[in-house]
């Protein structure tokens, strides 16, 4: 009888357990549509408290810190960021290798950091960051933010100059296929998977502007300023994609 009690009580804790761990990432996740993003990182590291290894929550903690410390103006602030991103991103690769969100928040969380140093640094990292990338679109094909990224790391690696691109091929072991066709297709694979995407439309964009095609530029960024801000940073993609849309008429 004993027992019997014993294991009731194990799994009524348990049930408690899931259901704050559940309210938590309700609470989180209201935060984020609230655009109070340090609110939701402070929910999402209280649900890892009640549960260390829930997915969500450590895929959250990676990439909200990705997200926050690229607002920073202060490198040491960014730099604590973006490492916190890393760890929070090594902890849900290790635990969770097939999910398509942890290997996109390894890659966000590798090109952050690559930013904090030099050019040769940031090709280094450039690797890895294809990597991830590449396994998380393995698994998930539509998954927008990583299509976005893969999006843009094509765009950067056609805009590198020689001495860049002969440092890639050192990494890669011979030169990626890369370019601002596929930049173009990636990202309206993006557009295709969220549209309501606005940072992905504003690289769109540039991307049409710069292969030579101005009128699709000015549709995507017709589209962009229409659309409402879903994120913190979303006014300001927006009154960049106006600019830009005012430079082409």
């Amino acid at each position: 009888m004993r027992l019997l009690l014993l294991g009731i009580m194990f799994l009524f804790a348990g049930e408690v357990k899931s259901q704050d761990v559940d309210y938590l990432l309700k609470e989180a996740a209201q935060f984020e549509k609230e655009k109070k993003d340090d609110d939701a990182l402070k929910k999402y590291q209280e649900a890892l408290q009640v549960s260390p290894s829930d997915e969500r929550a450590l895929f959250k903690c990676s990439e909200l810190s990705s997200i926050i410390g690229n607002r920073q103006t202060d490198k040491k602030f960014r730099a604590d960021n973006f490492t916190a991103a890393r760890t929070y991103a090594e902890t849900v690769l290790k635990q969770y290798p097939e999910s398509a969100d942890a290997n996109y928040a390894m890659a966000l969380a590798m090109d952050k950091i690559s930013s904090l140093g030099g050019t040769k640094e940031k090709l280094q990292k450039t690797g890895d960051v294809h990597k991830y990338l590449e396994q998380a679109l393995k698994i998930k094909p539509d998954h927008a933010r990583a299509l976005y990224m893969m999006g843009k790391w094509n765009a950067d690696v056609s805009s590198m100059n020689v001495a860049e691109k002969a440092a890639l091929k050192t990494v890669f072991g011979g030169m990626p296929s890369a370019g601002l066709p596929a930049a173009i297709d990636l990202f309206e694979r993006a557009r295709k998977a969220d549209p309501n995407y606005l940072l992905n439309y504003l690289e769109l964009a540039k991307a049409y502007k710069k292969n030579g095609q101005s009128d699709k530029a000015i549709e995507i960024l017709n589209r962009l300023v229409k659309l409402p801000p879903r994120t913190a940073d979303d006014n300001g993609y927006k009154a960049e994609g106006k600019t830009l849309l005012e430079s082409l008429l």
